[in-house]
Order: C-alpha cells, then sequence, then structure tokens
C-alpha cells in the first residue's frame, strides 16, 4: 500500500470548515479514483495545519491520481490553503488500525480480523 502524505498550511480559523469541505468534495473524487482506500485528517487542536493522508493500493495509481486529478483537487482546495500543500510520499508498513477495530466491534481485546 502507498500512502500520499499531504502536509497543509490553513488560512486562520479555517480548519473546520476544510474538513468539511474535505468531506464533501474531495473524497467523493477520491472514492472514484482507481486504487484509493482511504483518507484521514489528521490536525492539532488550535493549530491552523492539518495532515492529509490518502492511502493506495499502488504507488501507479497514486501517481495517477497526483497527474490526472490532484491538480483539480488544488483548486477546489485553494480558498482554505495559506500555503501551497507539502507531499510526503510513503509506503505502507505496518498499522494496528485491523486490531483495534476488531476490539471496538466485539468489546473482545482479545478479537483479532484476518484478511482473506
Amino acid at each position: 500500500m502507498f500512502i500520499r502524505n499531504l502536509s497543509i498550511q490553513l488560512k486562520p480559523n479555517s480548519v473546520n470548515k476544510f474538513t468539511t469541505h474535505f468531506a464533501t468534495e474531495i473524497i467523493p473524487v477520491l472514492r472514484k479514483q482507481k486504487g484509493f482506500q482511504n483518507a484521514l485528517i489528521l490536525g492539532a487542536p488550535g493549530k491552523d495545519s492539518v495532515t492529509a493522508l490518502s492511502f493506495w493500493d499502488t504507488n501507479e495509481n497514486a501517481d495517477l491520481y497526483a497527474a490526472a486529478v490532484y491538480p483539480e483537487m488544488l483548486t477546489k482546495m485553494s480558498q482554505f490553503l495559506e500555503s501551497t500543500p507539502v507531499v510526503h510520499p510513503a509506503e505502507f508498513l505496518y498499522s494496528t488500525f485491523s486490531q483495534a477495530a476488531a476490539v471496538a466491534a466485539t468489546g473482545n481485546p482479545e478479537a483479532k480480523i484476518f484478511a482473506a
């Protein structure tokens, strides 16, 4: 799995509006892209910056999105941006998310979810 990790500096006091806009305008487009898996937005309380992570099945699909669609997404986000986001590509190495999901679903701290 491949990750596009964006460091985004937002205009003052725009985190909530940006997050809503991302959910309603950007996510629907991402969901239509070949190889898109998931997205997360992370932010620190009281800060005007966020980290947006998009997860892709392959580097090639992430690169295709970056070349063909991402420029349009930048335009859609521009009203909230203080500067151009910085992209930090990464490979997915390890996560405990599936374990957390199993515990949340079952209430059992020993629960496991296994992929087929």
